[in-house]
C-alpha cells in the first residue's frame, strides 16, 4: 500500500480547520497529519482528503451530499469517519464547512473517554 503525501497547503489548510481549543493536538501520522482530543483523533489528513470523524447521525448528514469518500486506505477505510471531497476545499467556516464538521468531530470525540496507554508488551 502506498501511503499518499499531502502537500504543504493541504497541511495548512488542515490545520486552519481544525478548532481553536488549547486540548486539541495535532502531529504527524505516516506523513500525514491527524488531530487529538484526549488521545483520540478526531479528524485526519489522507495526502489532500481531510476526514472527520462522526457521530451517525452526522455521518449520515454529510455522506447525504455525495461529496464525501471513504478515508483511509482504499482495502482499509476508517469506519465512523467521513472523507471530505474537494468541494470542501474552499472552507468559509460555517457549519457546512471542513471547519464545521471538524467542529462536529471534535465535539463528537471529546465526549468520548480518555484513551488510555497501552501497557509496554512483554519481550520474548
Amino acid at each position: 500500500m502506498q501511503m499518499p503525501k499531502p502537500s504543504d497547503s493541504d497541511k495548512e489548510r488542515f490545520r486552519s480547520a481544525m478548532p481553536p481549543h488549547p486540548d486539541v493536538v495535532i502531529k504527524p501520522m505516516f506523513g500525514n497529519l491527524g488531530a487529538f482530543v484526549h488521545g483520540n483523533m478526531f479528524a485526519g489528513l489522507f495526502g489532500p482528503t481531510i476526514g472527520v470523524r462522526l457521530s451517525e447521525a452526522d455521518r449520515s448528514e454529510v455522506e447525504a451530499t455525495g461529496q464525501t469518500v471513504p478515508f483511509g486506505p482504499e482495502e482499509r477505510p476508517m469506519r465512523e469517519y467521513a472523507g471530505l471531497l474537494e468541494a470542501w476545499q474552499n472552507d468559509d467556516g460555517d457549519a457546512g464547512s471542513v471547519a464545521g464538521w471538524a467542529a462536529k468531530a471534535y465535539s463528537y470525540v471529546s465526549g468520548l473517554p480518555p484513551k488510555t496507554a497501552k501497557p509496554p508488551r512483554a519481550r520474548k
